[in-house]
């Protein structure tokens, strides 16, 4: 009988690696939780700051989507906030831009401390998903976007796949549109119906 393989423990880079990438998120995450941040990050500050000065509540609106998906904040109430300060279209539109310069900073600052510390997995699954992700990285990347938005488990994972930034940025690029607009037009009709639209 063959004896049982044992999988051979990971070399000390790669731990290195998921250790900076955890440092990096806990660390975050208890500066938002101990300064307060999160609570003040809600609809009313962000319909306030667009109302207040539209570049400036811009400026404040991306700054806060790129610290909420760093941190693992679930990002969903910027859309929404958009929507209800500047109407569908505007709102849209901003959260499209939003959300890119959010994804784009969370891949280089995640690849900067973990770089491709996923590839370093020896196992057949992973052999199949990086296999696709490289035969198609562009296309692999819009579906995931298409499918996931800006969810910050999937540019932390994509920025440690090994994927390049241009592929990453061009997928992003091209796959947030759908997902934007299919949730505009949900919460705008939601918005109508429950009183909540000023524009």
């Amino acid at each position: 009988m063959k004896p049982t393989e044992t999988a051979p423990p990971a070399p000390i880079h790669q731990r290195w690696r998921w250790l900076a990438v955890l440092v990096f998120v806990a660390g975050l995450w208890g500066l938002v939780e101990i300064t307060g941040l999160r609570q003040q990050i809600s609809l009313q500050a962000v319909r306030e700051g667009f109302a207040q000065h539209r570049l400036w509540g811009l400026a404040a609106f991306t700054a806060l989507f790129v610290l909420a998906n760093l941190a693992h904040i679930p990002g969903a109430f910027f859309l929404a906030a958009a929507v209800l300060a500047l109407g569908p279209v505007w709102g849209a539109l901003t959260t499209y831009v939003a959300a890119c310069i959010a994804c784009t900073v969370t891949f280089v600052v995640v690849r900067a401390l973990g770089a491709d510390a996923l590839r370093e997995l020896d196992n057949r699954l992973a052999r199949r998903l990086f296999a696709k992700l490289d035969a198609h990285p562009v296309r692999s990347v819009v579906m995931l976007r298409t499918v996931f938005h800006s969810v910050s488990a999937l540019n932390y994972t994509l920025a440690l796949s090994g994927v390049s930034l241009r592929d990453y940025v061009i997928g992003t690029l091209l796959g947030l549109p759908l997902p934007i607009l299919v949730v505009t037009a949900l919460f705008d009709t939601l918005a109508v119906w429950m009183g909540w639209a000023t524009h």
